[in-house]
């Protein structure tokens, strides 16, 4: 078996971000897909119910992305609930809340599950519980059905949720760099921030999270999604033709993080990236394109990015000009500049799914 066998860590590394970002496609797609083409029906109970759904399915991120983790590890069943378990746990997706009421017992204290935990926080646990399994092996005998779900599981996890104040600090940090930007003059502001955010979508760090903890208003936060806008077209431009169109469309939709696997191993995916959110962010700030904190990390899923522009009064002819022309002009002149002229790539390699 495939947990048998010698690892580098240059392979544990790819393992864990190719599942990681598989698990990210599958936890997301539904929501991200849905939650804007069913703001477009009347609100029926059914409606309510399947939105709901989708959000509880997201609400699982961590869990698939332990399993798949565990999967690309080649871990039997068993191995592979403890590690989606210890995932799950060790991410923050679900909190005790101690002010909270539990509804069922009328006790204070409940469990609140949102978001989709800490993605960096999922890969630590989960890897920890990874490698804890490959280093044990089969050394618990016949009671490994009981010692390994508690001692590597709930262990894992509870070494995740000890951590993952400090791993929120680390994330915390990088917010208040970008929030620094806040006080520059505005077309640099918006290139600065555009450019941050367009390289923190393809990592494991979450921008709706960044957008959030440092609360990014007005034409910061226009530029943040115009950012995430601006990865996201570059990587359905390179990978039209490189990869299969449900790749393609996954990215376009949302999976941007699909991706990371390719940034760690060809990080020179950065230069169309950083080239095309540098253009993009220039009419943020020349057309005040505005955004609030809860749209800043969006970009064009669901079209949160463009809407809340257009809600704070930009012309939609301008807007399509700014989130959709202009950005894929630039991604269309990247990928002509920088593999065909330049020869700095080749989007067969570099932009094809690792995963």
């Amino acid at each position: 078996m495939a947990e048998n066998k010698k690892i580098t860590p240059k392979d544990f590394l790819n393992k864990v971000l190719a599942g990681t970002a598989l698990g990210i496609i599958v936890g997301l797609i539904p929501n991200a897909v849905l939650a804007s083409i069913l703001k477009l029906f009347e609100q029926t109970d059914f409606v309510v119910l399947l939105t709901r759904t989708v959000v509880m399915f997201q609400l699982t991120t961590p869990l698939l992305i332990g399993a798949l983790i565990a999967l690309q590890f080649g871990l039997n069943p068993m191995k592979m609930a403890v590690v989606a378990g210890a995932a799950f746990v060790g991410s923050g997706v679900t909190m005790f809340n101690p002010q909270m009421q539990n509804m069922a017992t009328n006790a204070m204290g409940a469990y609140v599950s949102t978001g989709t935990g800490d993605i960096i926080n999922t890969m630590l646990t989960a890897s920890l519980a990874v490698m804890l399994i490959l280093l044990i092996g089969e050394k618990f005998g016949s009671v490994g059905i009981i010692l390994t779900p508690i001692l590597i599981g709930a262990g894992s996890g509870l070494i995740g949720l000890l951590i993952l104040p400090y791993v929120k600090r680390f994330t915390a940090l990088i917010g208040n760099g970008i929030n620094s930007f806040t006080n520059l003059q505005p077309i640099v502001m918006s290139i600065l921030i555009a450019c941050s955010f367009a390289i923190l979508i393809i990592s494991p760090i979450s921008t709706v999270a960044i957008g959030m903890a440092i609360q990014l208003n007005g034409i910061s936060a226009g530029a943040a999604a115009m950012g995430v806008a601006a990865t996201t077209i570059v990587l359905v431009v390179h990978s039209w033709k490189v990869n299969k169109p449900g790749l393609t469309m996954a990215v376009g939709l949302g999976a941007m993080k699909m991706m990371m696997p390719n940034l760690f191993r060809y990080p020179i995916i950065l230069v169309p990236v950083l080239f095309t959110a540098a253009i993009s962010a220039i009419p943020v700030a020349l057309f005040n394109v505005m955004g609030t904190p809860s749209s800043s990390g969006f970009g064009l899923v669901g079209l949160v990015g463009p809407l809340a522009s257009i809600n704070a009064g930009l012309n939609i002819i301008v807007a399509l000009m700014v989130w959709f022309v202009i950005p894929t002009l630039a991604s269309i002149l990247s990928l002509v500049l920088f593999e065909k002229v330049l020869k700095l790539y080749k989007k067969e390699e570099a932009f094809a799914y690792l995963g």
